[in-house]
């Protein structure tokens, strides 16, 4: 049996093994034995309320009321829960529930208006801080993940302060199967941040609340409420242009509330890293119909080597109004502003047998050298808006709409290191970028709920009409020569010891380098336009109380206006495509609100420019995967995970015609096929596990014989754990002390694989983590530690990029 084969076996029988022996047991005692509660939520003149969102906490569930305004909950285990109900235009309802042995309960709720102002009855619950039991952007409408036929990571707030995981960079450890590839490098154009691979994709944090934002520097976690990290193709609902065949990250963002509360917080550490932030938040009158809140940030660090540093001031303000019980707008901003050197990245400028080594880790390279003065910095603005109105159109139906606009721009050298033959020399060049990009997306949902029969349905049916213009140059230092030739450089020195010439790879040296070059630098101009129009619908009908059915479909059109050039004043190569992108998903919850089996069949596509020998325009390049698994959520959510096995399989690659030179055919396969699995217990109160592993097999099936066979350089480690346990004391003289220590494991990456390069890798590496704190209500204190074992260890993208040493940080925050 092949070992993928018995990890996957392995993994969901202990699984399924720990869910079969625990349960039972919480129903075996008598005074344990899962009881009924109902309910009808009325308005105030006693009208039956539908489309209510009713939750009992502490046990897991959520309803919807129905036409009729009643709501049931089954399998409740006897004890107190909180119950809250909402729904747009009325005020929140919170009161304690005692659901008793061997008796079941109704209940007659009265929602008030919303300018009514309701007491809120806060009972404190055992759910798990670092879980997120539902979303409102996953399937773009409320829905628990048990309900949910897609796999998808959440990383709470909590967790970000629990580990001090101040950029979503940080966060993404959590995510079992997410690698990081490339550090941000600030670049407008194709920089769009940090890129990761997920189930042997390349992807971005493109999304936010949803809703396109682009950011193209390391993102800053002050605003974010929780990241959530969808696995496998999402283009259905989200669209080609922002995910990625591996899946898409969705930041959520902060909202504001109706008190005024905050916090400031700041943090030291490791070479020069100083951060201050800061959360506050008010309403701007007496009726709190008017909310404000805002989150900023400054942050200040070298690095590990001799140079390198970074600087950014983040700012994020927020405003909401209630204009009626059935209108509310939202307007936030994002300000990003930062100046750093780019993170140090070898490129091959040799084959892999003409370099001697086939593994970073026998690389002569001296780690802690930069090989650039700190004055190659480039600087980077993000400005970033988004306005959203929701409205009520009955009470049970709703219109979201939502506008993104999102504008980054960069100007700067940036280094490149391009590894010779005899693995003791590199190559020094430079880039010159200047340019700008913006976005904006225009976005409507409806989204409501209605019955065929006794079967439930929640629909999701939108309009998107998304524009992105970029405008950005590149100019590349030639020497004595132009195109990839031993000339294109700046200087060559030695990678270790001695290194004649080792300062002056500096602005001064690189500006009059350009300036007397006898060859014009090369530039690469991009810009162009590129417009896509979509509509789409998503609906999750309850087939029964058990088995629920997700059927989506997006028709989407893509026109890309084709580049412009500045010299003759033209435009060209542009082209249009259609597209059609199917979802369909299954859910049956073998124990209710605990166990779900799903399955899915999701789908991605790229638009893809060009013909063939014979005048044939390509179409999409589509991907298709086929997953199933298990989900749960048990014991009041203190036990929830996932454990699935995923085959995506990409058709319509654009590869070289075998049978025509110089011409390309659309024939390409490439497949990706694995097992996920994660989770997240809180077996008593303060002490909390979180657990991944995620195992890929990916390759090219068809393609030119270079690769053919072979895996891509984009894919990341074949297999990846990770590992976080923390005890926080929650009673007693030292209540609010805790600590908590983790690992990450990345195995050997394969980040070159050719027949004409050879064969290249990062070797495997664990790095370890810890945090000792002091949690009170008003104040925290705490100290991390990054790289505990100061592990020295390298990623990639068909590149070789070194990662920091040991850091330590100490942090005070202050909450009012």
């Amino acid at each position: 049996m092949p070992a993928s084969l018995r990890t996957i076996l392995y993994t969901g029988l202990l699984f399924l093994l720990f869910s079969a022996i625990f349960i039972p047991l919480s129903a075996q005692s008598p005074q344990d034995k899962p009881r009924t509660l109902t309910g009808i939520v009325t308005s105030e003149d006693g009208a039956p309320v539908s489309g209510a969102t009713v939750r009992l906490e502490g046990s897991g569930q959520s309803a919807w009321t129905r036409d009729d305004g009643k709501f049931t909950f089954t399998g409740v285990t006897p004890g107190t829960y909180k119950l809250t109900v909402s729904l747009l235009g009325y005020a929140s309802f919170a009161e304690s529930v005692t659901v008793k042995v061997n008796k079941s309960l109704h209940l007659t709720i009265h929602l008030k208006s919303a300018s009514e102002k309701l007491q809120e009855v806060v009972i404190r619950t055992d759910r798990n801080k670092f879980t997120a039991p539902e979303s409102d952007d996953v399937a773009k409408m409320p829905l628990r993940n048990l309900e949910n036929p897609q796999s998808y990571t959440t990383v709470t707030r909590a967790l970000f302060a629990e580990q001090s995981a101040h950029t979503v960079d940080a966060a993404m450890e959590n995510v079992a199967g997410a690698s990081r590839l490339w550090a941000a490098t600030d670049r407008a154009g194709f920089g769009n941040g940090t890129a990761y691979a997920l189930r042997g994709f390349e992807l971005n944090a493109n999304l936010r609340n949803g809703i396109a934002g682009n950011i193209s520097t390391t993102i800053d976690n002050a605003n974010i409420e929780k990241i959530e990290v969808l696995k496998g193709p999402s283009a259905t609902l989200f669209g080609s242009t922002v995910t990625s065949y591996g899946g898409l990250i969705n930041r959520v963002t902060k909202k504001p509330f109706d008190s005024l509360g905050g916090e400031l917080s700041y943090t030291n550490g490791s070479y020069g890293y100083n951060r201050l932030s800061a959360d506050f938040n008010t309403p701007l009158d007496s009726a709190k119909t008017v909310l404000f809140r805002v989150n900023a940030a400054y942050n200040s660090a070298n690095t590990w080597q001799d140079q390198g540093y970074h600087k950014d001031f983040f700012l994020a303000p927020s405003l909401s109004y209630k204009a009626s019980d059935r209108l509310k707008f939202s307007l936030d901003a994002e300000f990003y502003k930062s100046q750093g050197t780019t993170p140090q990245i070898f490129f091959f400028g040799a084959t892999v047998p003409e370099i001697g080594v086939s593994s970073a880790d026998k690389l002569n390279i001296d780690y802690k050298r930069s090989f650039i003065s700190n004055d190659l910095s480039m600087r980077s603005t993000n400005a970033n808006f988004y306005w959203q109105m929701d409205y009520k159109l009955s009470n049970a139906w709703s219109s979201r709409s939502n506008v993104s606009v999102s504008n980054t721009s960069s100007y700067g050298p940036m280094p490149y290191f391009y590894l010779m033959p005899g693995n003791k020399q590199m190559q020094r060049n430079v880039w010159t970028i200047d340019g700008k990009d913006n976005t904006l997306d225009i976005q409507q949902n409806f989204i409501g709920q209605f019955s065929i029969g006794r079967m439930k349905n929640r629909l999701v049916a939108g309009l998107d009409f998304y524009h992105y213009n970029a405008n950005v140059v590149y100019h590349e230092f030639m020497g004595t020569a132009g195109g990839s030739t031993a000339a294109d450089l700046f200087d060559i020195v030695n990678t270790s010891g001695y290194v004649p010439g080792y300062y002056n790879f500096n602005k001064a040296k690189v500006d009059s380098a350009y300036a007397n070059s006898p060859a014009d630098p090369y530039a690469y101009i991009s810009i162009y336009k590129e417009y896509v129009s979509s509509a789409y619908f998503s609906d999750v009908l309850n087939v029964t109380s058990r088995l629920l059915l997700n059927v989506a479909l997006r028709l989407d059109h893509y026109d890309n206006k084709g580049n412009y050039d500045a010299t003759s004043g033209t435009t060209s190569g542009g082209y249009h495509q259609t597209a059609l992108s199917p979802k369909f998903g299954l859910v049956y919850q073998v124990v209710k609100n605990r166990i779900s089996l799903f399955g899915n069949y999701q789908n991605g596509f790229t638009n893809e420019n060009g013909t063939d020998f014979e005048g044939h325009s390509f179409k999409p390049e589509q991907a298709n995967q086929w997953e199933g698994g298990i989900k749960l959520d048990a014991f009041g959510g203190r036990l929830s995970g996932t454990v699935s096995y995923y085959d995506i399989q990409v058709k319509d690659v654009i590869r070289t015609d075998p049978d025509h030179a110089n011409f390309s055919i659309q024939n390409g396969t490439q497949q990706s096929r694995g097992v996920e699995a994660n989770l997240v217990a809180n077996p008593f109160p303060g002490f909390n596990i979180i657990a991944g592993y995620a195992h890929n097999e990916g390759k090219y099936t068809r393609a030119d014989p270079d690769v053919d066979g072979r895996r891509p350089g984009s894919s990341g480690p074949a297999d990846m754990a990770n590992f976080w346990v923390s005890y926080r004391i929650a009673t007693g003289a030292v209540n609010g002390l805790g600590a908590g220590v983790g690992s990450n494991y990345a195995g050997k990456n394969v980040i070159e694989s050719s027949v004409s390069q050879g064969v290249f890798t990062c070797p495997a590496y664990t790095t370890f983590k810890a945090t000792l704190f002091y949690d009170r209500p008003r104040y925290r204190l705490s100290v991390n530690v990054d790289n505990l074992t100061d592990q020295q260890y390298w990623t990639g993208w068909t590149t070789v990029n070194p990662q920091p040493l040991r850091s330590i940080y100490a942090s005070a925050t202050f909450r009012f």
